[in-house]
């Protein structure tokens, strides 16, 4: 896999705060970001986290510790 093909993209998970904002951004491809936005399909993050593009993250939004490990792996290759 190379890491070109990944972005933070424009998603969500079920884990939520009180008032329906996502705990946490996921790293996925990105040619599935637009795809999932439109059509509803599920992604598949980097964590292994299954889920349908609903939201778009702002500059500073908290990101998977997990995804972002696994993209760290990634770049080093």
């Amino acid at each position: 896999m190379s890491t070109d093909t990944l972005v933070r993209p424009d998603t969500t998970t079920d884990e939520t705060t009180s008032d329906d904002t996502p705990k946490f951004f996921h790293y996925v491809k990105k040619e599935k970001i637009a795809e999932s936005a439109v059509m509803g399909t599920h992604v598949v993050a980097l964590c292994g986290e299954v889920f349908p593009v609903t939201r778009s993250p702002k500059p500073g939004s908290p990101v998977c510790p997990e995804c972002k490990r696994v993209y760290e792996m990634m770049k080093k290759d």
